[in-house]
């Protein structure tokens, strides 16, 4: 009797660790990122020490240059209704893209891209609290979420992160809402004045429409945005992306539009043309850089960027024509002002 009782006590010990362990190996944890770096020359335009590049972030260094090393690592409960993502990135693209990080401003280049929490309330609410990228625009921050390697100027000139509370609801199989409470755009760490800005977001069938709206940290003005993002699969090789969005503080700012074709030609193969037009008013952000005597100017930029796919290897040559308004926007091998510029990248991107 006794070592009956004593094996099926052993027998129940076990059976509780091997419960544990299980229970242990369903929590999830999961580890992806990236390597990218690309080439960069202009045609006409100088590229020695006056080199130049459209104002837009990240590729814009002549010559051979680095992008960045991303490393993203999340971990979810056995249950799934809370988890925690951890998002850093290593090198010029990631310090360029946390501009108001105090880490940045120092040198540092191990840089926080995302750092959040979040808690699935129920199957149709979920909350986040941290730092998560901007809701806003049709491109990202990482280059593997991208077509194009270069980046448009309505992205580089809205806001790439926050730091704050959102809230997604799921309202249908359809319709989709999400509100925000953050800090002033950018600032991603602290809060140094407290000056807040509110966002939300209205989803339809992969259409979002996009508000921003707060005083900005060293502004005086509150700050508008309104922003469209959205696609179409016009047929099973070709796809239609659509970005639109306005920006004003006080009636300075801008607007601008964009479409992005792609067509895929083959099983590694997709061609893309990135069409924009951007304009600022009252001298806006900044972005143009050469404006007539009321302050106002526009650009339109052109890119044409081949994806050619390699295992988890991807290589995207891209040719880009920007053409502003204004003389001095730009200036050519001379280095006399100049309207336009143009240019030629290639770009090499490993995901894992």
């Amino acid at each position: 009797m006794k070592r009956l009782i004593l094996c099926a006590g052993l027998a129940l010990i076990s059976m509780n660790l091997f419960a544990q362990e299980e229970t242990e190996e369903k929590k999830k944890f999961s580890f992806s990122g990236s390597v990218d770096g690309y080439y960069r020359t202009n045609f006409d335009g100088p590229n020695d020490a006056n080199q130049i590049a459209p104002n837009t972030s990240f590729a814009n260094q002549a010559g051979f240059a680095l992008g960045m090393v991303n490393l993203i690592g999340e971990y979810q409960s056995a249950d799934g209704k809370v988890g925690a993502v951890a998002d850093l990135v290593f090198g010029p693209r990631g310090e360029a893209a946390v501009f108001n990080s105090p880490f940045n401003l120092s040198g540092s280049s191990n840089i926080v891209n995302q750092l959040y929490v979040y808690w699935n309330v129920s199957e149709t609410v979920t909350l986040t609290f941290g730092n998560f990228n901007t809701f806003l625009g049709y491109e990202v921050i990482s280059p593997t979420g991208n077509f194009n390697y270069s980046t448009s100027y309505m992205f580089s000139f809205g806001p790439f992160s926050h730091t704050g509370l959102k809230a997604d609801f799921a309202l249908s199989e359809d319709f989709s809402l999400m509100l925000a409470v953050m800090n002033s755009t950018d600032f991603t760490e602290f809060n140094p004045d407290g000056s807040y800005t509110f966002g939300a977001q209205l989803g339809y069938k992969g259409q979002f429409l996009n508000f921003l709206y707060g005083n900005q940290t060293g502004g005086t003005d509150a700050t508008f945005q309104v922003d469209y993002t959205g696609g179409f699969d016009l047929s099973d090789d070709f796809y239609l992306g659509l970005n639109a969005t306005y920006n004003d503080t006080d009636g300075a700012g801008f607007y601008g539009v964009a479409l992005y074709p792609q067509l895929k030609t083959s099983e590694s193969f997709t061609l893309g043309l990135r069409g924009e037009y951007f304009g600022e008013t009252e001298g806006g952000v900044g972005a143009i850089g050469a404006y007539d005597i009321d302050g106002d100017a526009n650009v339109f930029a052109a890119t044409l960027t081949g994806s050619y796919e390699l295992g988890d290897l991807t290589i995207k040559p891209e040719l880009r024509l920007d053409s502003a308004s204004e003389d001095g926007a730009f200036i050519d091998t001379d280095l006399a002002p100049s309207k336009s510029l143009s240019s030629f990248v290639l770009g090499a991107i490993y995901s894992f």
